[in-house]
């Protein structure tokens, strides 16, 4: 039997591919890490009620996203900041296999603070940019 969820599973999916495919680059990063944490805190919740595959699951998806957004860096054009990002990286993959191994939430949340932060200094930069085009829109109007 169907399920009554499926229709607004499947439109969910169809508008996610559609964010995707429309996104500029640093939407895509931030929607790759706002994946990242979300996947972070359902592994967390997996883990607290006991649901080792569920959580192993949800790991290995962050993992598989920070995996991406590593390979993503442009170290050449990015200098110190994409070489210190390169390691933080690095570092939260190690963490996240960590908490997968010892079921330790402790170190999910370590690694959600670590990706948050990244993650508010992406958005932050976003915010900026919105708002130079603006005042540049603005000013050519005037």
């Amino acid at each position: 039997m169907a399920s009554p969820f499926n229709p607004l599973l499947r439109q969910y999916q169809q508008t996610n591919a559609a964010a995707v495919f429309t996104a500029s680059p640093h939407k895509l990063i931030e929607m790759c890490l706002a994946g990242a944490l979300e996947r972070i805190a359902i592994a967390r919740g997996a883990m607290s009620r006991g649901e080792m595959g569920e959580k192993a699951r949800r790991i290995s998806a962050a993992v598989a996203i920070v995996e991406h957004l590593q390979i993503s860096l442009d170290k050449s054009a990015g200098g110190e900041l994409a070489a210190n990002l390169d390691r933080l990286y690095d570092y939260i993959v190690r963490r996240l296999a960590q908490a997968n191994a010892s079921n330790d939430p402790s170190l999910l949340d370590e690694v959600g603070e670590l990706l948050g932060q990244i993650k508010a200094g992406w958005d932050s930069l976003a915010s900026n940019e919105v708002r130079a085009v603006t005042t540049q829109a603005l000013g050519a109007a005037a």
